[in-house]
């Protein structure tokens, strides 16, 4: 804030010893790391709470997470906003990349949960590019049951681990 008041009386002052000096384009970097975006938070909508989207948690992109039924990888209609919101938000920023990597839990072979966690991921792909994300800005991957968000035996741990999560590089 101390930056934003120094520059504005930077501009003031130069303002008022000539009235021929034509201002300066002063760079807004308020809002941090995230500029590698290619945008600015208030341009993105954050509401005025000073986060970017990504991280805002009022907003939905702060939302990482798709889960799944048991062996499915249909991705559920209370999670199609979630896609689709993220989708927008690459069309919006197309500098911005995401890797999807799709989780099960661990019952089943090893081959057949890379091969369910490639599905995962790739159904969220799907709806991305179909909703206006460039391919070209979507990894998807498969982990398979090795990065699991919950250990132990029963549905409680096995649902919090069939899911894919949507991660944006350089975060």
């Amino acid at each position: 804030m101390k930056k934003i008041a120094g520059v504005l009386i930077i501009s003031l002052l130069s303002a008022c010893a000539s009235q021929t000096t034509q201002p300066t384009d002063v760079e807004d970097r308020s809002t941090g790391a995230d500029s590698s975006y290619g945008a600015d938070s208030s341009a993105l909508g954050s509401g005025g709470t000073g986060f970017h989207p990504l991280n805002d948690p009022n907003s939905i992109l702060s939302q990482r997470s798709v889960y799944y039924d048991f062996d499915s990888y249909t991705v559920k209609n209370e999670y199609r906003p979630l896609v689709i919101a993220h989708a927008q938000y690459l069309r919006d920023n197309p500098n911005a990349q995401v890797i999807l990597q799709g989780n099960t839990d661990d019952r089943g072979s090893r081959e057949y949960n890379l091969a369910l966690g490639q599905r995962r991921a790739d159904g969220v792909k799907n709806i991305m590019t179909l909703s206006g994300a460039r391919a070209s800005q979507i990894e998807s991957v498969s982990l398979g049951e090795e990065k699991p968000r919950a250990y132990g035996s029963g549905e409680s741990a096995w649902s919090e681990n069939r899911r894919t999560d949507i991660l944006y590089r350089g975060e």
